[in-house]
């Protein structure tokens, strides 16, 4: 277990819960607070440091041609390099002006850019690793949260019926089958120690309060040089430290997990804070986080989002897709966060 601010955040072993051990605790907590702990999880240690290293050694050297190159031509797509404080969540959460303070590295399905051979083996490798292991800890959310029994077993109350109210991608799709058409994305954000104007005092966070759009997000990170803790979720009205655990992931519930779950699991806020200036130096980390995200034609009751406390203002009519929903979330000065 992991001591955060008085509360215990539990580390839960992926084979173990898919033998059945430990669900009742395991269901408890995710239903509570939306955040764990994973270990066992499939993708190993030097996994993730290859990974991070291939991509922060293309921040250190790449040519500023060769990051250009490297720019996503279609601004809402995450593909490819985005520069330091190119991205504000601040701006598309409306909860500030200051920009991320990280630069990013991103991947998905198809459309990649890659400035390597080599970096593009690697990164394909790392990112099906994390797909499978996404894939099993959706699963383990949404049978904790009843609403699961294996892809096209659904438990919809009737022919068709999503849970939420809405129906997956509008073919009536059934519970277990968000997790037959997924579009995920990986990003490897590389946060570096920020300058005097940006720490604490002045500017409190280097990413804003969001929850991501995602079903579940898996989070690897690598701790600061001088044990400050960066990353923290949001549990009963308070920011829990999740600090870097050797050998696990954090998960984070997305605010897909709400619909999918008929509001069972929340979907937590959390964000990225800024060292006070005695902890400025040593204060750089790194944060591998793959999104599972549904196809742009998962659809959705609008009424039951906001029910479930989502921000879908932006969304006109009784139903919606993914696609609506994820393409209000982006700003024309800079790309959108990474969720």
């Amino acid at each position: 277990m992991t001591d955060t601010s008085g509360l215990r955040v539990p580390t839960f072993s992926l084979p173990e819960l898919k033998k059945g051990e430990g669900r009742e605790e395991f269901r408890a907590w995710v239903t509570k607070a939306g955040f764990f702990y994973l270990t066992d999880c499939g993708v190993r240690e030097q996994d993730h440091r290859l990974a991070t290293d291939t991509a922060m050694e293309f921040f250190a050297q790449g040519t500023p041609e060769e990051k250009q190159a490297m720019r996503a031509k279609n601004p809402t797509m995450r593909r490819g390099f985005s520069a330091l404080e190119a991205e504000s969540t601040a701006q598309v959460t409306k909860t500030g002006t200051y920009t991320d303070y990280s630069m990013s590295f991103s991947m998905g399905i198809d459309d990649n850019l890659f400035p390597s051979d080599r970096f593009e083996k690697v990164w394909t490798d790392y990112f099906t690793g994390l797909h499978t292991a996404a894939l099993d800890a959706a699963r383990i959310v949404m049978e904790a949260a009843g609403t699961y029994d294996g892809p096209g077993r659904g438990t919809g109350e009737g022919s068709g019926d999503a849970p939420g109210g809405g129906t997956h991608g509008g073919a009536g799709r059934r519970d277990g089958d968000v997790l037959l058409d997924t579009a995920p994305v990986l990003r490897l954000r590389y946060f570096p120690e920020v300058p005097e104007h940006r720490v604490a005092e002045h500017e409190p966070r280097r990413m804003a309060p969001h929850y991501d759009l995602s079903l579940v997000t898996l989070i690897h990170q690598t701790p600061c040089a001088n044990g400050f803790v960066s990353l923290q979720a949001e549990m009963d009205g308070r920011m829990v430290d999740l600090p870097h655990v050797p050998d696990a992931v954090v998960v984070l519930c997305g605010a897909v997990a709400p619909l999918v779950t008929r509001g069972a699991v929340p979907a937590p806020r959390h964000h990225v804070r800024s060292p006070e200036s005695g902890l400025r130096e040593g204060s750089a980390r790194t944060s591998s986080v793959f999104f599972l995200r549904p196809s742009t034609e998962f659809g959705f009751s609008v009424p039951k989002a906001r029910e479930y406390g989502l921000e879908v203002d932006t969304l006109d009519g009784e139903t919606a897709t993914f696609g609506d929903w994820i393409g209000t979330n982006y700003v024309t000065m800079h790309a959108a966060p990474a969720s």
